[in-house]
């Protein structure tokens, strides 16, 4: 075998062992984040990051059933093969963009608007996943930089919890025991953080019996 020939051996492998992958982005000029683009691969591994340039994206693990249920959504737009966008006269909400990747298969499409219910599910997905981490962020950088802040940000994640629209929640955890078990944070912060570690901790079975 020549060289040319095994390079383009390795090179086919690794394509056909490529995991299929889900990527959005969104640039909104003017909001908070303006940018934020999101890669999801079909076992539920999923990075999030808020500039193009972010050699250091936040990694989180979905529930391989929310990615699946992620992929079936793309599998019913075609893979995004076919436009979405509705077409109508309506604000500026975001240049959005999906795209199916699936080792050389790649599909891509922009919209600002639409009124495909599957795309709407879909996004609704997207749109959980980019509140989530925005909440992690936050509670991140006031955890270490501004402790009064704290009970701010948690009430506000507590919100985003009782709404069920948090995702990949254990990924707080580690943050919610540091605020419940630290004396320097303020105790109605410690008991609301406490409060929202048991209920992430709790079997999924026994929280829907609690609401």
């Amino acid at each position: 075998m020549t060289r040319f020939a095994a390079v383009v051996l390795l090179a086919s492998w690794a394509v056909a062992s490529a995991e299929p992958r889900l990527f959005y982005s969104k640039y909104f000029k003017g909001s908070v984040p303006e940018y934020v683009a999101i890669s999801i691969e079909r076992t539920g591994q999923t990075t999030y990051q808020e500039t193009k340039d972010d050699d250091n994206p936040i990694k989180i693990q979905l529930a391989s059933v929310d990615a699946q249920q992620m992929f079936n959504l793309a599998d019913k737009l075609d893979r995004f093969q076919r436009p979405v966008e509705s077409g109508l006269k309506v604000a500026n909400m975001g240049l959005k963009t999906l795209r199916f990747e699936d080792g050389a298969e790649r599909h891509e499409l922009q919209f600002n608007y639409s009124q495909d219910a599957d795309a709407q599910v879909l996004l609704d997905w997207f749109e959980r996943i980019t509140e989530t981490e925005q909440h992690f962020v936050n509670l991140d950088r006031t955890v270490h930089y501004d402790k009064l802040g704290v009970n701010d940000v948690l009430l506000q994640l507590q919100i985003t919890w009782d709404h069920k629209r948090l995702v990949a929640s254990e990924q707080f955890l580690p943050l919610l025991d540091r605020i419940a078990k630290n004396e320097s944070f303020l105790h109605l912060a410690r008991e609301r953080a406490a409060g929202l570690a048991e209920a992430i901790r709790k079997p999924p079975a026994l929280a829907e019996r609690s609401q």
